[in-house]
């Protein structure tokens, strides 16, 4: 990040964003056709939460690309088996609803490999049902984070893919009368009016047909639906940075506020009412009060960390990093202490959070705040 845009991005920390709704008409998918400036990218899709498409040219020399892909542009189901075989997976029934979901199952590699062999074989279709390795994970984070309003790349490395997608608020048309997401945007059933009462005031959605290589950028809280048009292989990563960290701690607001209207028949009755509030958060989120103000922590000194391992008053190493492509730099350090900051004030004066017992804290906020604040006034 330069130093223009993280001048131009600070105003953030002053005020909470809030998610309004936005109307489709307004959006539209931006494509990027060769190597862009970070600082650019923060500037003209993080910072205002728009998606947009990265052409094939920044997939062309991943070795996935060449080693998981056969010549025809198909998956490479011999040489997958090879590098995975007995790996457990998660397999999804896409034919099959439970819940507003899919059931799942965890099978060997290999297994899930024989039945896509015989999937393509019998055209695409088979008495098992439609059978979806989903949400495998190569590395794994302390929550849910495809639920937790992170941002996401998604990558083709073969095959096509057709995405539905609502800007932030727009979910909200999408609810049925009990407060529950439609399963599928496009079913008939959502034109009852009793069912979905707001449906009719949803926008159309944007509809993008993403190609093998392509990389698309989906930001905080835009609703999807993907379709797999094709036999497809996709690589997927979720990911927050300060942009997004204030979304973050509403979506989390809003979810104990669920929570505890659900259960506030027994607020009077149960000592322990608070605590089992944020027990059933976690069981959604992955996170509850507690667990998300540690995990901020963890940033704030992964990135003091950072400031103190660079040359101090060293103006052309910052302009130097600042410029960078890839690099962290200490303009984008000071502009994530600074969200951490505004994040930690908000949780101090928040009544559900000054009520965490002593143990659910391994630190003071209140110190930790005070070496950010330090921390950020050698730079800025």
């Amino acid at each position: 990040m330069d130093r223009e845009t993280f001048h131009n991005c600070c105003s953030l920390v002053e005020m909470p964003r809030q998610i309004h709704q936005q109307h489709c008409s307004s959006h539209f998918i931006q494509y990027i056709e060769r190597e862009i400036a970070y600082s650019k990218f923060f500037k003209n899709y993080l910072i205002p939460n728009q998606p947009c498409m990265f052409s094939k040219k920044f997939t062309e020399d991943w070795n996935c690309r060449k080693k998981w892909v056969t010549a025809d542009g198909k998956p490479n189901l011999q040489r997958l088996l090879q590098e995975f075989d007995e790996s457990p997976v998660p397999v999804a029934n896409c034919s099959a609803k439970e819940y507003n979901s899919n059931p799942k199952q965890i099978m060997p590699f290999k297994e899930f490999i024989q039945y896509w062999r015989e999937y393509i074989q019998n055209g695409h279709s088979s008495p098992r049902g439609c059978l979806y390795l989903k949400d495998w994970h190569m590395q794994r984070t302390p929550f849910h984070a495809d639920v937790f309003r992170s941002y996401s790349w998604s990558a083709n490395i073969c095959g096509r893919k057709k995405w539905l997608l609502y800007p932030p608020g727009q979910e909200e048309f999408l609810r049925d009368c009990h407060g529950n997401l439609a399963y599928d945007v496009t079913a008939p059933v959502l034109q009852d009016k009793g069912l979905y009462p707001q449906f009719e005031e949803a926008c159309q959605p944007l509809e993008i047909i993403q190609e093998a290589g392509e990389i698309i950028f989906v930001p905080s809280g835009w609703h999807h639906q993907v379709y797999n048009l094709e036999d497809t292989i996709s690589i997927n990563h979720n990911w927050l940075n300060g942009c997004n960290l204030d979304i973050m701690w509403q979506f989390l607001q809003e979810e104990l506020s669920s929570v505890q209207r659900e259960i506030g028949e027994w607020r009077d009755t149960m000592d322990s009412w608070h605590q089992h509030c944020q027990v059933i958060m976690k069981s959604c989120t992955g996170i509850d009060y507690g667990e998300f103000a540690s995990f901020l922590k963890t940033i704030a000194n992964n990135r003091m960390s950072f400031l103190n391992s660079c040359p101090r008053n060293a103006d052309n190493i910052q302009d130097h990093l600042a410029e960078s492509l890839f690099a962290l730099g200490p303009q984008h350090v000071a502009f994530d202490l600074q969200r951490v900051l505004h994040i930690f004030e908000s949780m101090l004066s928040n009544e559900d959070f000054k009520r965490l017992e002593p143990s659910a804290l391994s630190f003071k906020p209140e110190e930790l705040l005070q070496e950010i604040r330090e921390a950020v006034r050698t730079i800025v």
